[in-house]
């Protein structure tokens, strides 16, 4: 589907996702279905199936959204530095889809070894294929 069709978008997607994947909201933190979600298998994009995130690399970061350490696959992302966007006092870093340029979240660099990061994904924006 393409990035700029809103109407397919507003069809396909719930008004909390459109929210959040298409105009860059966020949930409620600690509201998430997949924020305490220990099950193994692979997250992937609600709205196009793309694999994003193993639960091999799934953390509890104490930030109530789910949080990864790093990605399934190197292109499965992108990461776009915005240095307008300095809520909450930091620098943000945000984190799309690589094949539907959706908003997940953002990525920081306080995240566990090796990587360092923490990939600050929202429930929304994530379906759950178990192993």
């Amino acid at each position: 589907m393409e990035k700029t069709d809103d109407k397919k978008w507003k069809e396909k997607l719930s008004p909390q996702e459109y929210n959040v994947l298409r105009e860059k909201g966020t949930e409620i933190p600690f509201t998430g279905k997949y924020n305490k979600h220990k099950e193994n298998g692979m997250y992937t994009c609600v709205a196009c199936g793309n694999e994003l995130f193993s639960s091999d690399t799934k953390f509890d970061s104490g930030t109530g959204w789910p949080s990864f350490s790093d990605v399934a696959k190197s292109k499965g992302v992108e990461l776009h530095e915005d240095t307008e966007d300095t809520a909450f006092g930091m620098k943000r870093v945000e984190v799309v889809c690589a094949k539907c340029k959706s908003h997940l979240g953002h990525v920081f660099d306080d995240g566990p070894g090796p990587t360092g990061k923490r990939y600050c994904i929202n429930s929304v924006c994530l379906n759950f294929k178990k192993k």
